[in-house]
């Protein structure tokens, strides 16, 4: 009698290719495809993650920490660039490398604290606008138009001068004027989305208001709220510095990058090199954000997806 395979093991074999990716990590696989096409986006990137990186250690890493602290050495006052010193010292003595690291805390801290409240504020008011429609909508639409009609550095200079000088007054401050971009774009966003047939579908199902917001239509406006989000952290940056460098927002002994431009502003230019430290540290962090942001835009824009 001949022999008849065995073909029950067949369906469990494994495939010579290896198992199929998920479909998240595969979406995720293409995204970062889509990233590293772009060397400008990798390169603000790198410059973002050494900045994050200064962020974090910046005060622990500083050659010298005495020099944060507040110490001074009028012996070596305005030295001029060199190995002890990469950026040269100020009119205390203090080495200016050593401030500028610190101050990459202080900074980016600081201009990361008004972006994620602003974003906060600004979603929370656009997507109920957008969502309820009406009379809400109006309201708080027409009340987002009159913030928006001053300009945001001149509202953030008000408040921060009614509320004083200090890191959190000037983090509220800013924040206040921030918020208005995010409500128009969620509330932009809010309006497309909550036509889609799988609202309409939830809202059948006798789903909630506040769940159909929170679960089906807030999730799918998150992408371009994070390409805003990157590309203000620049602009969060220049603010906060601004308001440092008029004297309304951290002051010194803490060291920013806006309070060192504005004391070393006196000594220009013969010790040119004071200034110049804070203002390459301001322009390496803006331009990194600026360019990481546009490389979110390409990744996460639904019409260059295939």
């Amino acid at each position: 009698m001949t022999d008849v395979p065995d073909t029950s093991s067949l369906g469990s074999a494994p495939s010579e290719t290896g198992p199929e990716p998920a479909p998240g990590t595969d979406r995720l696989r293409r995204a970062l495809f889509r990233f590293r096409q772009s060397k400008l986006s990798v390169i603000g990137a790198l410059l973002v993650a050494a900045v994050v990186f200064l962020t974090l250690f910046g005060p622990w890493l500083a050659p010298y920490p005495e020099h944060v602290a507040g110490g001074v050495d009028t012996a070596a006052r305005f030295l001029p660039p060199s190995l002890a010193h990469p950026f040269g010292t100020n009119e205390l003595g203090q080495d200016v490398l050593s401030l500028v690291m610190a101050g990459t805390t202080v900074s980016v801290l600081a201009a990361f604290s008004v972006v994620l409240i602003g974003t906060i504020i600004g979603t929370l008011i656009g997507a109920i606008a957008g969502f309820a429609g009406g009379w809400v909508d109006e309201a708080l639409m027409r009340f987002t138009d009159l913030v928006l009609t001053i300009p945001s550095l001149i509202l953030a200079m008000a408040i921060a001068a009614a509320l004083g000088p200090g890191f959190l007054n000037m983090v509220i401050a800013i924040s206040l004027s921030w918020w208005p971009g995010y409500a128009r774009l969620v509330r932009g966003e809010v309006l497309a989305t909550r036509e889609e047939n799988y609202v309409t579908a939830a809202r059948a199902l006798g789903a909630r208001p506040s769940r159909v917001l929170f679960r089906h239509v807030l999730p799918n406006v998150v992408s371009p709220v994070i390409v805003k989000m990157s590309l203000d952290m620049g602009f969060a940056i220049l603010t906060v510095a601004g308001l440092g460098f008029i004297g309304i927002g951290v002051r010194p002994p803490t060291p920013e990058w806006g309070t060192l431009l504005s004391v070393s502003r006196s000594y220009m230019p013969d010790y040119w090199w004071t200034a110049m430290a804070p203002g390459v540290a301001m322009f390496v962090a803006v331009f990194g954000f600026n360019l990481l942001g546009d490389g979110l835009r390409d990744v996460l824009d639904p019409k260059g997806r295939r």
